[in-house]
């Protein structure tokens, strides 16, 4: 559509030039800054998202650290301390739990408030991969930012269960035990079986790679 360019007296009060204004139609070359804004965020969120399932994959410990009043440098200090096979990374509550949600890490939900770092643990030395944080957060004085939770093995482990997580045995230590619990008499074997649930899964997985191991070689 062609648009008619009228002159018009300065002398024109600015009411009036405020009702011309309204009247004049926007060119198709306007831009259109929200519109591209809102797409580049929702691809962003989205993004997130697929990190974090990404993260996922092999993963045996997820757990959320309150990281409020914690510095950029201070969390790129932290990562510096992980191993390989730990990560962290900061993300929204509701992006990670749109990540879980329908999954057996959904048990995380009573983290999702405040704001989170999330540690995602792929190894089963648990016990090694939270430790880096603890030193931190003892070296640095972060009471306040402790573990709001974790989620192993499909159950939610809150602030005052972790001490079970961070005493779990290593991976050598369940091997030797079980070791030492099939050559000794029987009660011995029993006394293992006896042990924490969490422990025996441990103790059982330790002795199925042996023998995986074994017919392999």
């Amino acid at each position: 559509m062609e648009v008619a360019l009228l002159s018009f007296s300065s002398s024109l009060s600015p009411l009036c030039h405020q009702r011309i204004s309204t009247l004049t139609p926007k060119t198709s070359n306007s831009p259109r800054l929200p519109v591209i804004r809102s797409a580049v965020s929702r691809n962003k969120k989205e993004e997130t998202v697929e990190a974090v399932k990404s993260h996922l994959e092999n993963c045996h410990l997820l757990a959320a650290i309150n990281y409020k009043g914690l510095t950029v440098k201070q969390l790129q200090d932290l990562r510096r301390t992980l191993p390989d096979t730990t990560k962290l990374i900061v993300a929204k509550n509701t992006l990670v739990y749109k990540a879980i949600e329908g999954t057996k890490w959904e048990a995380l939900k009573p983290c999702m408030k405040g704001m989170n770092a999330w540690l995602f643990v792929q190894t089963d030395e648990i016990p090694s991969a939270i430790k880096p944080y603890r030193s931190f957060q003892k070296e640095r004085k972060l009471e306040d930012n402790d573990f709001a939770g974790a989620v192993f093995e499909g159950k939610f482990y809150a602030p005052d269960n972790f001490k079970v997580l961070e005493t779990m045995p290593t991976r050598a230590e369940v091997y030797a035990k079980m070791l030492g619990a099939l050559q000794s008499p029987a009660i011995n074997l029993v006394s293992t079986l006896q042990a924490p649930a969490i422990e025996v899964i441990m103790v059982l997985k330790a002795y199925i790679k042996k023998l995986e191991d074994e017919s392999n070689a």
